[in-house]
């Protein structure tokens, strides 16, 4: 598995592509922006036997054209295409 250092570099456009399971189908929603920050951060959630008992997310800090930051917590369900 590839690092995300090795996904992504900090201003370089993306397209960021999430699902969202349900019952029937999925809700598909997509951002584009360029990149500010990425890496793993600690939620506020506990979890037992995990880094400081703490649940680690993957996250994406893009800056869309108006201006907007929109942090995005990546899973299985998100496909991120360079622009």
């Amino acid at each position: 598995m590839t690092s995300l250092q090795d996904q992504y570099r900090v201003g370089q456009r993306v397209r960021v592509t999430q699902q969202t399971p349900r019952l029937s189908g999925a809700i598909v929603t997509s951002v584009e922006g360029v990149v500010q920050r990425f890496g793993s951060q600690k939620t506020g959630s506990w979890f037992a036997h995990s880094k400081d008992d703490k649940l680690w997310l993957d996250r994406l800090e893009l800056r869309t054209d108006d201006g907007e930051i929109i942090v995005l917590n990546l899973d299985r369900y998100t496909r991120v295409e360079p622009l």
